[in-house]
């Protein structure tokens, strides 16, 4: 969390030359600090539990349904397309649901959209087993999809609000505890199933408890919020005139720094981000990499199934795959913030990539974990994505705008790979032209890659361009 001499110096840049020249009066400065102190650090706990908890519940339901995929088509009747359509429909959600995330926030505020998303995800959850049939079980899951895309937009913005000066970490922390909330339920759904006596509806439903718990921080945060939502609001209006006399604003200073800071970065217009080079590098890389993402959490035990390994052991490869990303995601972010290009990161994560596809293709189980591992590590052009967007803008608006414009347009690029993957494997009858094309794949995505990691920030294109 940044000092309060920094978030004071923030305040201050925020103001009009007006506002700054003006006398605070007498009381503001207790005002102020009574503000910045228990309330503060109270609130900014129970950010953090919020990002962590909501990090966890960000995966949970596709890779639980990746590690119970054939007992879910054989129980729902489904084909090889239309489970190749199922693994498609995150990324569908994501891009559809995703971009409402900025508008959503300024009108109800950051924290109430996850909230409702996390809302949104346990009750997905909760009715997804037992909504009968295909087209029930798709309905539930893209309720749940919708809670985890506004989430995946807003969680960026706001670290970028929240810890100014500590996003590499923060991303860090949130990109591993996400890892973790993947690799998790792969590890676990199968074995906690059979405990459950089999039932693969209960196994996938009782994910619905985690989804329930992170509802809980973001509650009070909605309520303060509000609360102090409404007399700023009014204090906006009935100090208009009187800021165009360069009179005293009492109520503004009454205010926390983050929210006058946050309230004068909202009043600039909007960038035209799609005339930034950068953001179409950053959202091509973004859409890449979940592709790759999406396709090895809804495919590869089933590669592994199909290879002759057991259906509990293929569950713990995808775990390996995920868990590598709770150590990784937090170290890349951290170094990626210290480098002027990011694209050398970008080049090592491709080459595991290529090799661990390789690997697939030749041996995919006599070679299983070392796979399973080269494939984890290259899964972590996530967190580097994610670290990159809020790199590559100078403000928070510009962060949500980058934010929601890499992930849609990311999301809808990586939609048709899951389910050609299903499609190829289903007419084909094996797994060389599936692993073939997700090599392919892997190559574009380095050089875009290397490109959205060039030292440059959506802000500055916008406006040269």
């Amino acid at each position: 969390m940044a000092s309060e001499e920094t978030r004071a110096v923030d305040t201050r840049t925020a103001m009009s030359p007006t506002e700054r020249d003006t006398p605070a009066p007498v009381g503001a400065s207790e005002t102020t600090t009574l503000e910045k102190g228990p309330a503060r650090a109270w609130a900014t706990r129970l950010v953090v539990a919020g990002i962590v908890l909501s990090a966890v519940n960000l995966r949970p339901a596709i890779t639980s349904l990746g590690a119970l995929l054939e007992e879910v088509r054989d129980g729902l009747g489904m084909s090889g397309s239309v489970a190749g359509l199922l693994t498609s429909v995150p990324p569908l959600c994501f891009a559809v649901f995703g971009v409402m995330a900025p508008r959503l926030a300024r009108r109800f505020g950051p924290a109430a959209v996850v909230c409702a998303g996390m809302a949104a995800i346990f009750t997905g959850l909760l009715i997804r087993p037992y909504a009968g049939g295909t087209a029930g079980f798709l309905a539930a899951s893209a309720l749940a999809l919708m809670g985890i895309a506004v989430s995946n937009v807003l969680m960026p913005v706001i670290v970028k609000r929240w810890f100014p000066d500590r996003v590499g970490s923060m991303t860090g922390l949130y990109s591993m505890v996400l890892a973790l909330g993947t690799s998790l339920p792969a590890a676990v759904t199968v074995p906690m199933t059979h405990a459950l006596g089999g039932n693969w509806k209960l196994g996938l439903a009782v994910w619905a408890v985690l989804a329930a718990a992170a509802v809980v921080p973001w509650i009070p945060l909605v309520r303060e919020g509000r609360e102090r939502s409404v007399p700023a609001a009014r204090s906006a209006q009935a100090q208009a005139p009187a800021q165009a006399q360069a009179q005293a604003p009492t109520q503004t200073q009454a205010q926390t720094p983050a929210s006058v800071s946050a309230r004068a970065a909202e009043e600039q217009p909007p960038l035209r981000i799609t005339r930034s080079r950068t953001a179409w590098a950053l959202a091509v890389f973004f859409g890449l990499q979940a592709t790759a993402a999406y396709i090895t959490m809804g495919w590869m035990p089933q590669i592994f199934r199909d290879a002759g390994v057991s259906a509990g052991t293929a569950g713990l490869l995808l775990a390996v795959t995920m868990v590598m990303g709770v150590p990784l995601a937090f170290v890349i972010p951290r170094i990626a913030t210290r480098l002027p290009h990011q694209g050398p990161i970008v080049l090592v994560l491709g080459v595991c990539g290529l090799a661990g596809y390789a690997g697939l293709y030749l041996a995919p189980a006599a070679g299983a974990w070392a796979w399973a591992l080269l494939l984890g590590i290259a899964n972590c052009a996530f967190p580097l994505a994610l670290t990159m967007v809020g790199m590559r803008a100078r403000s928070g608006p510009g962060v949500a705008q980058l934010s929601a414009f890499a992930q849609s347009t990311g999301y809808l690029i990586s939609i048709p790979g899951p389910l050609l993957v299903g499609v190829l494997y289903q007419h084909s009858g094996g797994w060389g032209l599936p692993i073939a094309l997700m090599a392919a794949l892997m190559v574009p995505q380095m050089v875009v890659g290397v490109l959205a990691g060039r030292d440059r920030t959506v802000e500055e294109e916008a406006a040269t361009r």
